[in-house]
């Protein structure tokens, strides 16, 4: 949305003309509405949900960025959130939604809701972990009995499919409500009317348990090109779904918090949220970053003797500390981006560091070659600048490589998030032996 859309909306809003601001949001699509409320007040947005309807209002509200829509429910009494908005949500979204809102809020808010089964949904999925399959789906479904034949299973699809939005696909189950299979929709038409779901049903669907993760869900619709897949519960019994979409915001949002911590920031957070909230999400990381600098010049404090008699050693030092950080952070990344997409096994720890080795071993001849040669011309053959900034390179770049590797191996096996091991940590770790390992070479070869 532009800025002079945005600024006609707040316009009408002041003036409080429905009217025109009505005809204004009217054949937008409710992500487009989401946008421009996005930028204004909680008071501001509540005037414009007052024009729409109350399915598109729920739509609008469900595309709405997680900050924003919480500070305008707040505003908002339990009753008017159950009754205008999760009433007209799939569970999936009324969960996300009712996720957000204190404890209290939300037993007031299902005790408005009018539809009982709705509410029963809602509160069963609310007892899943939000990062598993089953704190993720939606229980809005076609689901056909096996037994039945075409004309009862076409009527019955026929009255489920009024209630719901989008159909992907049929589910088949048995009498004890475990899932046997998907109703191919091409079979309704080929199939004779005397057959039996059960005898053209495809079997054995790929189907994710509810405490299945939300990564290893989305690995599997990326895999076999879903557009959704069916959840399970321990013994078999098909509970809900899980659809392609929700699916990418989550990925979305989880590739966002990995990108932010790997960056050093330590929590999440959005351009627009306030200066205490971005200074404390970027100051741990500042302060450590800081004890890495002091450490460093300590370290350096030790050597005022050598660099009296080698002043030249002072020119290689970003050199060192800059290569080992780069090295580290390149290899700590590739570790995480395939323990994320699962392209790595976790548990082939030796043979990544192995493997990493190797390509430590030619990156590091080749870098610490030509600054070798760099070096011999410009200081000459007996220098010891020649000889101790080509080796300490090439050890700097042989631990960064495997320190960057083991790392995020390690912390993922101990479940904890790889992707604080890119970025500042490997760094400043990187940095700090760096230093020691140049300095202590040039004493050596001194």
């Amino acid at each position: 949305m532009n800025e002079e859309f945005i600024s006609n909306i707040k316009e009408l809003i002041q003036l409080q003309d429905s009217d025109k601001a009505k005809e204004l949001i009217s054949g937008l699509h409710p992500a487009d509405i989401a946008e421009f409320c996005d930028e204004l007040t909680p008071e501001e947005a509540k005037f414009i949900y007052r024009l729409m309807d109350n399915e598109t209002a729920a739509d609008v509200l469900v595309e709405m960025d997680e900050d924003t829509r919480k500070e305008f429910l707040d505003i908002l009494p339990p009753e008017t959130i159950a009754k205008r908005f999760v009433d007209y949500m799939d569970t999936d979204d009324a969960v996300e939604l009712i996720r957000e809102l204190d404890e209290d809020k939300q037993e007031e808010i299902l005790s408005h809701i009018e539809d009982i089964e709705q509410a029963g949904d809602i509160v069963d999925l609310l007892k899943y972990d939000e990062n598993t399959a089953g704190g993720l789906m939606g229980t809005e479904m076609v689901i056909v009995n096996e037994n039945w034949s075409m004309p009862e299973c076409l009527k019955e699809m026929r009255h489920q499919a009024e209630d719901l939005d989008d159909i992907y696909y049929i589910y088949v189950i048995d009498d004890d409500e475990r899932l046997r299979g998907v109703f191919p929709l091409k079979k309704m038409i080929t199939s004779p009317s005397v057959s039996k779901v059960k005898h053209v049903m495809k079997k054995e669907p790929l189907s994710v348990h509810v405490d299945t993760p939300i990564d290893e869900v989305a690995q599997t619709i990326e895999k076999y090109d879903l557009v959704a897949i069916p959840v399970v519960d321990s013994i078999g019994r098909l509970v809900g779904q899980i659809t392609v979409d929700d699916v990418m915001d989550e990925v979305r949002e989880q590739s966002e918090r990995d990108y932010q911590l790997a960056s050093g920031l330590s929590q999440d957070v959005e351009m627009d949220d306030n200066v205490f909230r971005q200074t404390s999400a970027r100051l741990p990381w500042l302060l450590i970053g800081m004890v890495g600098g002091i450490g460093n010049s300590m370290i350096l404090g030790n050597f005022g003797s050598t660099f009296a008699a080698h002043p030249e050693m002072a020119l290689y030092i970003p050199l060192i500390g800059g290569t080992g950080g780069n090295v580290g952070t390149q290899s700590s990344a590739l570790v995480v981006q395939g323990l994320a997409n699962n392209s790595l096994d976790k548990n082939e720890t030796f043979k990544q560091i192995v493997k990493e080795s190797v390509v430590a071993l030619i990156n590091a001849t080749i870098i610490s070659l030509l600054v070798y040669i760099y070096n011999f011309v410009r200081f000459g053959a007996t220098a010891t600048v020649t000889y101790s900034v080509s080796i300490s390179l090439f050890a700097v770049v042989m631990f960064a490589s495997i320190f960057g590797t083991f790392v995020p191996m390690a912390l993922e096996k101990l479940k904890i998030d790889p992707a604080i091991a890119t970025g500042p940590f490997i760094a400043i770790t990187n940095d700090i032996i760096g230093m020691m390992l140049y300095m202590g070479i040039t004493v050596l070869l001194s």
